[in-house]
């Protein structure tokens, strides 16, 4: 099965990282060697490319071909840094309304919070640069395009990005569980990033430590837990409501 958006080979793939293409993620055969695949790690490790090592069955799913030990998969979208992109929400005469996701790695569930984020007035996703889901044809497909109309942050560093955000007047609230906040208890009429962790997981306890304020909303049945999509629709449009009331949404 060959894969939409991908190339394969080791000089294709180095030929597409130095014109400028948006490498989603690399995945490398394990034990591959040799002049011209140090030469590929060393620009991958340059642009900080997130990449898979993985035995030499899944390369061949993805293609038929002769993928010499390399396949890659180009971003539908261009990705950006949430420093170039704050400044122009604030020139903009917005008050900033961020989504962080912290691991989400479900593309579907991705694209599905992409397109809630787009339809509330969302300004920009952040997600780390690894340990999240491949921007690739399902989330564009999920998300019915979303994708291209809001700003999507890849950062090495989601604490960094998170300080970056406190440090520029903006409050961050993670969502979790070991709080005995409701999210109704949060003020999302101020400058705001809210931080959804993976559903495995949570948000990281590195970002929890730094949060502003940790949220959580009520469960009263059996069931532990909430799909992270729906549980993102659920805080975000909470956070809406707050924001029509204070006649911020537009």
């Amino acid at each position: 099965m060959k894969n939409e958006g991908g190339i394969f080979g080791l000089r294709p793939v180095i030929e597409a990282i130095e014109a400028g293409k948006t490498i989603d993620k690399i995945f490398v055969q394990k034990g591959l060697q040799g002049e011209i695949f140090a030469e590929l790690r060393k620009l991958i490790t340059l642009h900080e490319i997130p990449v898979s090592y993985v035995p030499v069955e899944k390369l061949n799913r993805f293609t038929g071909k002769n993928h010499q030990g390399v396949y890659a998969f180009i971003s539908p979208i261009e990705f950006d840094s949430i420093e170039n992109i704050l400044p122009q929400i604030y020139e903009q005469g917005k008050t900033p309304f961020i989504l962080i996701l912290d691991r989400v790695s479900d593309v579907r569930n991705f694209g599905a919070i992409a397109r809630t984020a787009e339809c509330v007035g969302v300004d920009a996703i952040i997600i780390p640069a690894k340990g999240s889901a491949s921007v690739n044809g399902d989330a564009i497909k999920t998300s019915t395009g979303a994708l291209y109309n809001i700003p999507v942050c890849k950062e090495g560093n989601l604490v960094n990005a998170v300080r970056f955000l406190q440090a520029s007047g903006i409050s961050v609230f993670s969502a979790s569980e070991k709080t005995n906040d409701y999210l109704y208890d949060a003020d999302f009429s101020v400058p705001t990033a809210i931080v959804m962790g993976s559903e495995e997981d949570g948000v990281s306890d590195s970002i929890l430590k730094i949060s502003d304020k940790m949220i959580k909303l009520p469960m009263t049945g059996q069931t532990a837990s909430l799909n992270v999509s729906v549980a993102c629709g659920a805080i975000l449009y909470e956070a809406v409501r707050q924001r029509v009331n204070a006649n911020l949404f537009e």
